[in-house]
């Protein structure tokens, strides 16, 4: 494999932007602040701090009428009284698909055998830490990102980056959060089998000649979020949250200005003697051309509930409803244990 210097894309990855957790896909991921258990570790790795001992977390969504495949699992424990550490991996793939390059062989024949079947994958994987401030309420969370890409045998590449997170708890349980993704600039540098891209080429007579691209960046973003939880009857909660979703670009988010574009979110959940919850949000708002022209604003409803015994928490997330917007639509089911409860 032989890898090209080209022109760098300014886009990349964003299959670790679609989010984990149904608990807080339920409430429009809007959850940088008040995000406190294994999950943390991709919402915002200062909340890393709240895991007291040890938890597991699992996810699986379809999307694109099960085409594609989101699996997610992650692994936090508690270091110290003031530190924690977590590793999390991500794949977004789409298995089994037809490779028809070969279909028709040198003498002009088709040839049903000489069809192969390959995968395009995406992974990455992230390892975080998370160290609680001498100021009090402060902590403070760093992540580690690899990302490594495949298309069969065509393509792969590799990626690095970090982000750095930040939480805030006020003496009158007011949460404040930050969250800066890919700090320094996420590289992705791709190699290229020239021989196998030679096939693509062969196939489609005068389309796909040149090679593609072999560096791709991708350019920070930033959540800031605030929250705050209301005790009633001291058996019920309600959760209230909102973020501000930064891009350093100029994208179709509803605030769109020359150098930010920021897209807000909202999310509620209701609980029951924190076992029970319902959960609700609106977010990803975009400013949609229509075809004669005109601007339309176009949002994303998201819905969940969830129930939890004994350590163990299942949730649920229905994303889009009504598919009121262009994003990703999924039923998405998500597990959560304290380890600690099978030592016991």
């Amino acid at each position: 494999m032989q890898a090209h210097s080209q022109t760098a894309r300014k886009y990349s990855n964003e299959f670790m932007s679609i989010g984990v957790d149904a608990a807080a896909l339920g409430m429009s991921n809007a959850v940088t602040a008040q995000t406190a258990d294994v999950n943390s570790g991709y919402w915002n790795p200062a909340g890393l701090l709240k895991v007291e001992d040890r938890q597991l977390a699992l996810m699986h969504a379809s999307y694109f009428a099960n085409i594609a495949q989101y699996d997610y699992a992650a692994y936090a424990m508690a270091i110290d009284d003031r530190s924690a550490l977590g590793i999390s991996v991500i794949r977004f793939g789409v298995d089994d698909i037809l490779n028809t390059t070969q279909l028709i062989d040198s003498e002009g024949n088709i040839d049903y055998n000489r069809i192969s079947l390959f995968s395009t994958a995406d992974y990455g994987v992230t390892l975080s830490y998370a160290r609680a401030l001498p100021l009090d309420g402060i902590n403070y969370g760093i992540n580690a990102k690899v990302i490594r890409r495949v298309i069969g045998d065509f393509a792969n590449s590799w990626g690095f980056g970090f982000d750095i997170g930040i939480q805030y708890e006020s003496d009158n349980e007011w949460k404040l959060g930050v969250m800066l993704r890919d700090i320094t600039t996420t590289y992705n540098v791709w190699a290229i089998d020239e021989e196998q891209f030679a096939t693509i080429s062969d196939a489609i007579p005068g389309e796909n000649q040149e090679l593609p691209e072999t560096t791709e960046i991708t350019l920070p973003k930033a959540q800031l979020g605030v929250a705050k939880k209301f005790m009633f009857h001291y058996d019920y909660s309600l959760l209230a949250a909102v973020n501000l979703n930064m891009q350093f670009a100029k994208t179709n988010d509803i605030i769109n200005l020359d150098f930010v574009s920021i897209d807000p979110a909202a999310g509620f959940e209701f609980s029951y003697i924190d076992m029970v919850f319902l959960r609700a949000g609106v977010g990803n708002f975009q400013n949609q051309k229509q075809l004669d022209n005109t601007q339309s604003l176009s949002f994303q409803p998201n819905i969940g509930v969830g129930f939890k015994y004994k350590g163990i928490q299942i949730d649920y997330a229905l994303t889009d409803i009504g598919d009121q917007s262009a994003a990703l639509y999924s039923n998405i089911f998500s597990l959560k244990a304290d380890l600690g409860i099978f030592s016991r």
